[in-house]
């Protein structure tokens, strides 16, 4: 697997969109890290440390829906392995007009949009969502 983010985003879209439970998707700190964004932010309802029958760590992130609809409407990779998005805080884009986050990789972890501007930091564009 050459995008690991991307692959965990894909899951992500699809477990939503075929109203999933839950969705379940091997550890790493940049996933937890970026559901735990999506958690704060209202996009799922909870997220979990597991692990599979092999006995590896996963990231079982709980799934969130509004009277029956997906609390994730789209979710999008922006900076991919092949080619990499960088921003400064005054060039990130809005998303859907403010209504969606951008999460933007960054010296202090992954932030999402808002937190960047204010604290003036830029960095790698991972995602969009709304």
């Amino acid at each position: 697997m050459t995008d690991p983010i991307s692959d965990f985003l894909t899951r992500l879209r699809n477990a939503s969109r075929a109203h999933r439970e839950d969705c379940v998707a091997p550890h790493s700190k940049v996933k937890e890290a970026l559901a735990g964004i999506l958690k704060a932010e209202g996009y799922v309802a909870d997220v979990a440390s597991g692990a599979d029958a092999d006995g590896h760590k996963t990231v079982v992130v709980k799934l969130k829906y509004v009277d029956g609809a997906p609390a994730i409407t789209g979710i999008r990779r922006r900076s991919t392995p092949g080619r990499r998005i960088y921003v400064r805080c005054d060039e990130i884009p809005l998303v859907l007009n403010g209504l969606g986050i951008s999460i933007v990789s960054t010296s202090r972890g992954l932030l999402k949009d808002q937190d960047c501007r204010r604290n003036k930091l830029g960095g790698e564009l991972i995602c969009n969502v709304w």
